[in-house]
């Protein structure tokens, strides 16, 4: 048997590269971090995440770790205000997070599961063949390689493995640019949700008592072609002239710029190669879906390697991977770029943002949204059945079991399938102890539980794979235990 530097090698290490690092190691799976830089990042271009990233990281008892973690019950769609208590669990995402706090909690955790992370590494080659693959990269010690079983590019919009992989890149190109600033020294107004001004828009984001994030889009500066760094006169200039109000005397504590560039990966899995985060989906920054579908990328991706390179996953596990996010990363760069002619566009734009506006009056309307712009809504094709909680996520629910009481996330800590059985029935029991390797099994008093539900069964990362009712109790467990974990040991 080839002897192979670690299971998977995960180049780029930011919140998704490290949560997919921790996935693997909580499922027994080594890895290697290749990243780029030498330090950790100070700056943070994302302050939060979405109400599904909350409870991904929930499941994995990580929420806690980064403290006091603010919810924000209140947002909008391109501008227009939004109720996300409309959907259960729902919420605008958690704020006041940098992503420099995100990075550092998963690389503790990444590290607890026995990960790696290897820093100044910069890949430059990719050698792929029905074994493994080999990754070349520079250091400041010279040229050198390693070779694992699997590849996963999680190292940005201008992603060195896709490129090698020649994996395309579609999309459209830059039309706008955001450009935004840390400040101190100088009170502002909050504008949490962004206003539209006459000639752009100006948000105001507080990060402490003598600490402004400024993001603003001023029309009447054009998309710079140059990737130069961007100068505070120019920031202060423009948020005067977009405002009346003068910064010129803060103090500059970061000055950066983003676009409206969007762009998907045809393929997130081209043979032992795989891509996730920013590789492989870019898109303009709004409603905290930038980071979080990266940390949803690697959950998804995570355990399906893992019984992969353990020998346990059914044929076909690996293309899931594709087939189930790729979909949902094509819709948020469908609803970043709604929401970006919404929230940026001019006067012409005033009659449609008049009609939107009109239509969120609707619940309906407003669940739709809310659920997009969370992550709450997805749901997969798991397989036969037409129950409405079949494909979706499990939001988090009190469980008595017959020695404690315990939440369904707390039982999805270990990142492994849950059995449950909520009518007390052995067979369904002798069922799930054919995987009991993969999946463990816990029977609960269906009385406290919300589900009206003989049982059911979840993967590791969520989303209900199969259920039972009433006169149906074990019809199927089979099959889905087998579909999603493999055959019985």
């Amino acid at each position: 048997m080839e002897n192979f530097n670690a299971d998977v090698i995960i180049v780029g290490g930011g919140p998704t590269g490290l949560m997919l690092a921790g996935e693997l190691g909580l499922n027994g799976v080594s890895s290697i971090v290749l990243e780029r830089l030498t330090e950790p990042i100070r700056q943070s271009r994302a302050l939060g995440f979405s109400a599904r990233t909350i409870e991904e990281f929930d499941q994995r008892g990580l929420l806690s770790r980064l403290g006091d973690v603010q919810v924000i019950p209140v947002g909008h769609f391109g501008g227009v205000p939004l109720d996300y208590r409309v959907v259960e669990g729902g919420s605008y995402g958690a704020r006041g997070i940098p992503q420099s706090r995100t990075e550092a909690m998963l690389g503790g955790w990444a590290a607890e599961q026995g990960a790696e992370v290897r820093r100044g590494h910069t890949v430059t080659g990719l050698d792929s063949d029905d074994q493994g693959v080999t990754v070349a990269f520079d250091t400041a010690e010279g040229p050198s390689s390693l070779r694992a079983r699997y590849v996963v590019g999680c190292d940005g919009g201008r992603s060195t493995v896709r490129r090698l992989a020649g994996i395309d890149f579609p999309g459209t190109d830059a039309a706008i640019e955001l450009r935004l600033a840390d400040v101190s020294g100088v009170q502002l107004r909050p504008r949490f949700s962004g206003e539209r001004v006459p000639g752009g828009m100006v948000m105001v984001l507080p990060l402490g008592p003598d600490h402004n994030r400024i993001v603003y889009y001023d029309r009447a500066e054009p998309l710079r072609e140059s990737r130069e760094p961007l100068a505070f006169d120019e920031v202060a200039e423009a948020f005067e002239r977009l405002t009346g109000e003068d910064i010129h005397e803060a103090k500059p504590l970061w000055v950066s710029s983003t676009t409206d560039a969007s762009r998907q990966a045809a393929e997130y899995r081209r043979g032992r190669v795989f891509l996730a985060g920013d590789a492989a989906h870019i898109h303009l920054p709004i409603g905290a879906q930038g980071m979080s579908a990266g940390v949803q990328d690697a959950v998804n991706l995570g355990w399906k390697l893992a019984l992969d390179i353990k020998g346990k996953a059914p044929e076909g596990l690996l293309d899931t991977y594709h087939s189930e996010r790729h979909p949902v990363g094509a819709r948020i760069l469908a609803n970043t770029l709604a929401q970006r002619f919404l929230y940026l566009g001019g006067d012409e734009i005033k009659p449609l943002l008049d009609v939107f506006t009109e239509l969120t009056a609707y619940e309906d309307v407003q669940r739709h949204l809310v659920g997009m712009v969370t992550g709450l809504d997805i749901r997969h094709e798991v397989g036969p059945g037409d129950h409405p909680l079949l494909g979706r996520r499990l939001d988090n629910q009190e469980v008595v079991l017959k020695d404690r009481k315990t939440t369904n996330f707390e039982l999805l800590h270990p990142g492994r399938g849950v059995l449950f059985d909520l009518a007390d029935d052995p067979e369904l029991r002798r069922i799930g102890a054919g995987w009991a390797d993969r999946v463990d099994t816990v029977t609960a008093d269906r009385h406290n539980c919300d589900i009206p539900l003989d049982g059911f069964l979840v993967r590791p990362d969520g989303y209900v794979a199969w259920v039972s009712t009433a006169g149906s109790r074990e019809q199927g467990l089979t099959d889905a235990l087998a579909r999603w974990f493999g055959p019985a040991a």
